[in-house]
């Protein structure tokens, strides 16, 4: 066997250095956004009455305020009506992107990142559907343009910022193709 054969057909470590940082990023996040939706959420159903909205901070209020929703829809209020039956989507969301993140070089921590908030959220809201047939939703957004906006909860907001991270390092990180097999 040749040097540049032993080169070129030897694979990167997964699991070192920075895919140790990986591993930490991606599974340190997921049970951080399940303790703090799930501690809201607690907090919520505990001092909040249903549909009744609540200015918590009165500084925030021209931006932000806490309303109470019940959500057994999908996401922002889509679809009502089938609770526990939409925890299946998530699951599988979750399944997938472990799988997926499993394929992964160790090129950044970015894609780790949006990956367990993407993880975390859907498990925080997946908790939500087993365990009361419905998500906690609570986050009123009351200015322009998103004065209209569904109320959503912690673990939505780490879905789409996850999702939103994604998207930027898919845009701004220019990978190598692997090469292919001929």
């Amino acid at each position: 066997m040749s040097l540049e054969a032993s080169i070129t057909d030897v694979e990167a470590p997964r699991i070192g250095g920075l895919g140790r940082l990986s591993q930490l990023i991606f599974y340190g996040m997921i049970p951080l956004i399940l303790v703090l939706d799930q501690a809201t959420k607690a907090w919520v159903t505990a001092n909040l009455a249903l549909f009744d909205p609540t200015d918590i901070f009165p500084w925030l209020a021209p931006i932000l305020s806490f309303t109470y929703v019940r959500n057994t829809g999908v996401a922002f209020g889509l679809l009502q009506g089938l609770g526990r039956a939409y925890a299946l989507l998530p699951v599988g969301v979750v399944i997938a992107v472990i799988y997926f993140r499993r394929s992964l070089p160790v090129v950044t921590q970015w894609v780790h990142l949006s990956l367990g908030l993407v993880v975390g959220g859907a498990l925080g809201n997946v908790i939500d559907r087993l365990l009361r047939g419905f998500v906690v939703d609570f986050l009123d957004v009351n200015f322009w343009p998103f004065r209209s906006w569904p109320v959503f909860n912690i673990a939505d907001s780490a879905v789409v910022v996850g999702v939103v991270i994604l998207m930027l390092d898919a845009f701004f990180t220019d990978y190598e193709e692997a090469p292919t097999d001929v």
